[in-house]
């Protein structure tokens, strides 16, 4: 659908995306909003054009089909937390690991929701489980690796596991019941025990 289609009213009331080399990501933040307010399945060219104030033939032009668009807002998403959430400082000192996490909630809530949606929705479409899993590696990668560098010996499967499991739980609730005092709190109490881990011994796997 071209400009010329539409009603004048509804022209002039649209945002544009001015920068056409960032239009695109504008577009997959725009899809992560959808989502995240209605589930995936309002995720539409013509609700992801509305919500990005372009037209409905821009979105099919960057996209091409909505497995496409699905995808690539998945990876835009995790992608995003990664940069957010500080699990990756590189510092090795656990009283930095995840430094960044409620502040990340607080602003990017509509990310966190996005992800929550999609891994509900794979449970009814097995077909978007793979394509999770493959990215949901990259946040299990990067727990691991910050756990090598701060306990003295590797991290098994099973400790980086439940170190992330413990962070997307802390996430969930904080985007459900907001409470970031207590985000806090846990996160202090989880930097504590991996102090001692650091402390004491190879890291159990």
């Amino acid at each position: 659908m071209t400009d010329s289609a539409e009603p004048a009213g509804e022209r002039r009331g649209r945002k544009r995306v001015t920068n056409y080399g960032t239009g695109r990501t504008a577009l997959l933040e725009a899809a992560v909003r959808v989502v995240a307010r209605g589930g995936l399945r309002k995720l539409t060219y013509r609700a992801v054009a509305e919500e990005a104030g372009v037209t409905h033939g821009l979105v099919v032009h960057h996209f091409g089909s909505r497995d496409a668009l699905i995808e690539e807002a998945v990876t835009h998403a995790i992608r995003a937390s990664l940069r957010a959430s500080a699990i990756q400082l590189g510092t090795g000192r656990p009283a930095d690991f995840a430094t960044g996490l409620t502040e990340m909630v607080e602003s990017g809530p509509e990310l966190q929701a996005f992800q929550y949606e999609l891994l509900l929705e794979a449970r009814r479409r097995p077909e978007l489980l793979g394509h999770l899993r493959s990215l949901y590696e990259e946040y299990f990668e990067a727990t691991r690796d910050e756990l090598d560098r701060m306990l003295p010996g590797p991290a098994g499967r099973g400790l980086s596991r439940l170190v992330f499991a413990t962070l997307e739980g802390l996430v969930l609730h904080q985007l459900v019941f907001g409470e970031t005092e207590v985000t806090e709190e846990a996160l202090v109490e989880l930097r504590t025990l991996l102090k001692r881990l650091s402390d004491t011994g190879p890291a159990a796997g």
